[in-house]
């Protein structure tokens, strides 16, 4: 098939090539041009493994183009794919402006049998009010679908070529037969296609994040009362997890959730109950679980250094919200660093892949370590704030002989408590107990 995406952000991106690379043609969109121009130059914006070979691959293989064209890519295409940004407006409702421009750009160069898809995360009715509108601009009815994104960061290749289930949004049956044939080639394993209304497929999107988190802010509650408590929330999550109605996905306590998708995604969801008269209890105090959950592990320090840090040096290693990518937004470790700073502490940084991010926001107000054992060289503590696996198996005794005092603030628990004790550490973590 002939395919447009239009947004060469993360979705777009990762969206746009897997499907080049089951043999469609297609042309990925963006207005801006030097991100254009650096795709092209084979450059990628982002960190995903094994996304840069996959472009380079079926760029070579001429089924990838990258363009500013937009009329150009619409006019060929059977499918527009939209993929472009809904950021969080100011009271936390998604922002669909750039959305509605690219559809009135888009609406006279469609082709009268092409379906329009929409890719990004957006609010329930939004396929009903791009129906709407190009209506009004085309002068006929166009076909609209809801195809939400079920990628995780750091295994985005993996999720979309094999994944757990395929939801469209449709109108009607032909455009659901017509995206499950270019589904197909990624659902050999009889992963099932669901079709539904465009109004649920968009609620889908949001439920299945806001669960997530929910499971998040559920674990890391009971996490910090575990720790009041005498408990070890490891011991407690075994004992849950093995029930079958429960699991363990999501259930790893810690320093919060952050990212692109659920922060937004939960306060999103919790605008539409407001919108629709009703009290958005458990989104609330998930989202407000986790923004307090973020601060935990400053209290840890403030509590262990009595709250003098002016003059300390603190090391932080890892920057990105989760292993395996370089995103940054709504990170945990930008709010500890934050503070750390407003506490006029002296702050090293270490990260695999989001360093350079960092800096970009940070400056010269952090000292940047392109190895990780050059971050606690006479650092008075050491803050883990993501679970990287570079982190997973440092050599004890030369962190032991480096660190100034070996104190480590672990918020994703890597280490046993026990056998940082026999090391020689003060070991804090996030529901266990402290040594």
């Amino acid at each position: 098939m002939k395919i447009a995406v239009v947004g060469t952000g993360y979705v777009g991106l990762v969206t746009g090539t897997c499907f080049a690379d089951s043999g469609n043609e297609v042309i990925c969109v963006d207005i801006n041009k030097a991100k254009v121009d650096a795709l092209n130059r084979g450059e990628i914006p982002i960190y995903e493994p094994g996304l840069a070979e996959l472009v380079e691959h079926n760029v070579e293989a001429k089924r990838l183009k990258f363009t500013t064209d937009l009329p150009a890519a619409v006019k060929v295409a059977e499918i527009v794919y939209l993929a472009v940004g809904t950021p969080q407006g100011a009271d936390g409702a998604a922002n669909l402006s750039a959305l509605w421009s690219v559809v009135e750009t888009l609406a006279p160069h469609l082709r009268t049998d092409a379906v329009v898809v929409t890719k990004s995360t957006v609010p329930v009715g939004t396929c009903a009010r791009i129906t709407s509108m190009l209506r009004e601009f085309t002068g006929r009815d166009c076909d609209v679908a809801s195809n939400p994104e079920f990628l995780k960061e750091g295994a985005a290749i993996e999720d979309f070529m094999k994944p757990d289930r395929v939801v469209v949004g449709v109108r009607r049956q032909e455009v659901a037969d017509t995206l499950h044939q270019l589904y197909e080639p990624f659902l050999r394993t009889e992963k099932p296609f669901l079709s539904m209304s465009p109004e649920s497929a968009e609620m889908t999107k949001y439920v299945a994040n806001a669960l997530l988190s929910t499971k998040i802010s559920f674990i890391n509650e009971m996490a910090n009362l575990c720790e009041r408590m005498g408990g070890d929330i490891n011991d407690v999550r075994r004992g849950i997890g093995h029930d079958s109605r429960i699991g363990f996905a999501f259930l790893f306590p810690g320093v919060g959730y952050g990212g692109s998708c659920f922060p937004k995604d939960v306060r999103a969801l919790e605008a539409m109950a407001v919108q629709h008269g009703l009290e958005p209890t458990i989104l609330r105090a998930v989202d407000a679980v986790n923004e307090r959950q973020k601060s935990v592990i400053a209290g840890k320090i403030e509590q262990h250094f009595g709250g003098e840090l002016a003059g300390k040096t603190i090391a932080v290693w890892g920057l990105a919200f989760k292993p395996r990518t370089d995103d940054i937004r709504e990170a945990p470790a930008l709010t500890l660093i934050d503070w750390l700073l407003e506490k006029g502490a002296k702050v090293r940084v270490h990260d695999p892949e989001a360093m350079n991010n960092v800096r970009a926001d940070y400056g010269d107000k952090l000292e940047y370590c392109d190895m990780r054992m050059d971050a606690i060289d006479g650092a008075d503590a050491l803050c883990i704030m993501t679970e990287w696996k570079d982190y997973h198996s440092p050599d004890f005794a030369e962190m032991y002989q480096l660190l100034k005092s070996p104190v480590i603030f672990d918020g994703r628990n890597l280490y046993e408590p026990d056998r940082m004790r026999r090391r020689g550490y003060k070991y804090f973590s996030i529901g266990r107990p402290t040594v």
